[in-house]
């Protein structure tokens, strides 16, 4: 098969293989193919990689059909997957049966739990040491702008983290790649991404933060830049723009201790 990205796509997707040091030799690398565009092109370049770099790696996909009522149709994600010669096989995981009985509990987070718990359990019976998913920069901020204004944190995905209870990787080499890159690149191939069976996809909490980084940028276009920038550390030493924020909350011990020192004559 002839493949084929713009070098710059190439070039930022090699870039984080390298920096990163996501791919070695001898990886078994298990590709989260959700069917949508960003699992598609991941898994056209990995296969991409196989083939024209010297680091020798197996690769294998999975997608997990969460039995949601809506249709989700994978035969085509079985096509494309041969036409890459990398196995696949679909797996039901009943996540849309666990959301109904927990209706108190953020329905994507359950999704998402599921998800990776029942791809991490999958990758371990089939010795795979790796896993890859599609997470792209868009993704990284909009996770930085939710973790800080729903949960009161700063932070985001790392683009490559060992999980050290399952003895697993996880890399993300589409991390410097935009969305609308992506969605050039599978429009010039001609990918069709799979409808997504979930009931409430573009209603979630990531799409009202997609809409206002857009509208954001729209007013002021260096908006994303200063945001992307947010996700590195800084400095000489690596060291974080952490060190600008106020220290931890004292415990009520702490707080009795130090108001007693000041209260000593």
């Amino acid at each position: 098969m002839q493949f084929h990205l713009p070098q710059s796509y190439f070039s930022k997707i090699m870039r984080a293989i390298v920096e990163f040091e996501m791919i070695e030799r001898g990886d078994q690398i298990l590709i989260g193919l959700s069917g949508g565009k960003d699992s598609l092109l991941l898994t056209y370049a990995l296969a991409m990689m196989r083939e024209r770099t010297k680091q020798k790696f197996s690769l294998r996909a999975l997608t997990i059909d969460p039995m949601f009522d809506n249709a989700f149709d994978t035969k085509e994600l079985s096509l494309f997957c041969a036409s890459l010669r990398i196995p696949h096989e679909i797996h039901k995981v009943d996540i849309a049966g666990v959301i109904r009985s927990e209706p108190k509990n953020a329905p994507c987070f359950t999704c998402a739990f599921f998800r990776r718990g029942a791809i991490n359990r999958y990758a371990s019976e089939h010795q795979c040491n790796k896993v890859a998913y599609a997470h792209h920069n868009d993704d990284a901020v909009e996770t930085l702008l939710l973790n800080l204004l729903y949960s009161g944190q700063i932070g985001t995905f790392q683009p490559k983290t060992y999980l050290d209870r399952s003895n697993l990787t996880v890399i993300r080499p589409l991390i410097f790649l935009r969305e609308r890159e992506i969605i050039e690149a599978i429009q010039y191939h001609g990918m069709q991404p799979v409808k997504s069976p979930c009931p409430i996809n573009g209603k979630t909490k990531r799409e009202t933060v997609k809409r206002l980084v857009a509208d954001l940028t729209d007013n002021n276009p260096l908006i994303y830049d200063h945001l992307a920038a947010a996700l590195r550390k800084s400095g000489e030493n690596g060291t974080s723009e952490m060190n600008r924020l106020w220290p931890a909350a004292k415990s009520r011990q702490e707080m009795r201790e130090s108001y007693e020192h000041f209260m000593k004559e």
